[in-house]
């Protein structure tokens, strides 16, 4: 499944329009990417119903293809071996950035060492 990727607001760099098979665009925003092989991979959440209060939300692996007539387009990862590997990058990649470091929500609230009964 192809889709067209474009981003028609440069104050949303991370925000892209994707058009589906059907014509309709869904906005998606980018949440990751990297270059693997020479390939560029994209992570990335629908918009419409990613607002989930810090709730694990699923993502999206696209890559980045160039048709002949130049365009760029993102389609799915079909192969399994290679979504599965890509999905183990992006994985690590949003591992790496959790800060374990930060206070527990009771700490910051000035509870620290207090038990709740």
């Amino acid at each position: 499944m192809a889709e067209e990727m474009r981003n028609n607001n440069p104050e949303q760099d991370n925000i892209c329009l994707l058009e589906d098979e059907e014509g309709n665009e869904h906005p998606f925003e980018v949440i990751a990417h990297c270059e693997q092989d020479g390939v560029t991979y994209y992570a990335m959440i629908p918009v419409e119903g990613s607002d989930m209060d810090g709730e694990f939300c699923e993502y999206v692996i696209l890559k980045e293809v160039v048709e002949e007539n130049g365009e760029i387009s993102l389609i799915g990862v079909e192969d399994d071996e290679e979504f599965n590997r890509m999905a183990d990058v992006f994985d690590r990649l949003f591992d790496e950035e959790v800060d374990y470091d930060l206070p527990a929500a009771d700490d910051a609230a000035g509870n620290a060492g207090k038990s709740k009964k």
